[in-house]
């Protein structure tokens, strides 16, 4: 339970969260502002957007087993990461503002670490596709060589290192015993651990480029190559439609974080301007909206994924009207039964009971 008293010298376990924004500078509203209402609608409305299109993502990577291969397993994963982070944000979402300040400590690292596990597993993610992205198109095939164990594996192993990344604060990287070193946007958090965080994602990200980078330059010169070949076009044109998917999926990341990491650098390094906190909420939510680019950039990008989804979306529809039509079933059944019997009739003329149209037709005709 939080108190207003030392139970350690020169440490301040049983203070609250309200004496750790005080100290550093972050001072809260008791009461609701309309800049906090516009945060929070805003919030939640993209957290919605957010759960609805991963799940949407998921489901159709489940479903079609055309996405049965290593890529869409980490694609997959990587909708996980976002589903987790708008659920983190949601959370979030109803613990801040006039809220904050009546949290537990316990609550308030539970909150922040849901946001810095979703976030980790989310660069690891996109760091998992690129390499994969890499090895694929260096050994020249449309699918990863990796084996399904092998994802998996390193699926788990990201989600590993998610979860420890976003407990280290509460484990003993914090300011609890050094009231000098607390940061201004999360004011429970170590200077020096929010310069680590931002420095390994901004770390991350450099190698991300230079995969990318490398990976662009060799399909620009091995297209260059296969110009006389017809081919090869075919090749050529599916290693350019998944360069172009996962590059863009890489270029919204950076847009939408880098503004959040980088002035969280600033705090981590003791910049004392308020346009730290001026800016803060806005680029949270900035970060939010990147959970929700994935899926659209998959559904307008990818055919069989934009097919499935319109099956998946219009299954309740289809099963409605179903329901619609055998509920009025015994008003039309004297009627259908005499349009059958007059098709039938019909397929069955001349040909001694033979249908006009077999199984084996219709398999021949698609082929």
């Amino acid at each position: 339970m939080d108190t207003e008293t030392d139970d350690t010298v020169g440490c301040y376990y049983n203070r609250s969260v309200r004496f750790f924004y005080e100290k550093s500078g972050k001072n809260i509203s008791v009461l609701w502002r309309d800049r906090d209402y516009v945060i929070v609608t805003l919030g939640m409305a993209v957290c919605f957007i957010v759960i609805f299109s991963n799940l949407l993502v998921i489901g159709a990577i489940l479903k079609n087993r055309r996405f049965h291969f290593p890529i869409y397993y980490l694609l997959g994963n990587l909708a996980v990461a976002d589903l987790f982070s708008g659920v983190s944000y949601l959370h979030l979402m109803f613990h801040t503002g006039p809220w904050t300040i009546k949290l537990s400590k316990y609550r308030w690292f539970v909150r922040q670490g849901l946001i810095d596990t979703s976030l980790t597993a989310s660069v690891l993610n996109l760091l998992a596709v690129a390499v994969e992205r890499h090895q694929t198109i260096f050994t020249c095939s449309c699918h990863s060589k990796m084996s399904t164990r092998r994802v998996f594996v390193i699926m788990v192993v990201i989600w590993l290192v998610a979860i420890l990344m976003g407990l280290v604060p509460t484990m003993g990287w914090h300011c609890l015993c050094d009231l000098d070193d607390c940061s201004t946007m999360a004011p429970l958090y170590s200077r020096s651990y929010l310069v680590f965080w931002g420095v390994l994602n901004l770390l991350t990200f450099s190698i991300m480029v230079a995969v990318y980078t490398r990976i662009f330059l060799y399909v620009r010169h091995k297209s260059k190559q296969m110009s006389q070949h017809t081919s090869q076009m075919r090749y050529r044109e599916t290693v350019f439609n998944l360069m172009k998917t996962v590059s863009m999926i890489l270029g919204c990341f950076v847009l939408c974080w880098t503004p959040g990491l980088v002035i969280l650098l600033l705090d981590g390094l003791g910049y004392e301007g308020r346009s730290v906190l001026k800016f803060e909420k806005y680029f949270l939510v900035l970060a939010e909206c990147n959970s929700f680019v994935n899926p659209i950039i998959y559904s307008f990008r990818d055919q069989d994924m934009r097919r499935t989804f319109k099956e998946i979306l219009c299954y309740v529809c289809r099963r409605r009207r179903r329901d619609q039509n055998s509920s009025g079933v015994h008003f039309n059944t004297n009627m259908e039964q005499e349009n059958f019997k007059s098709r039938a009739a019909e397929a069955t003329d001349g040909t001694n009971g033979t249908p006009l149209i077999r199984s084996e037709d219709v398999t021949a005709s698609e082929t």
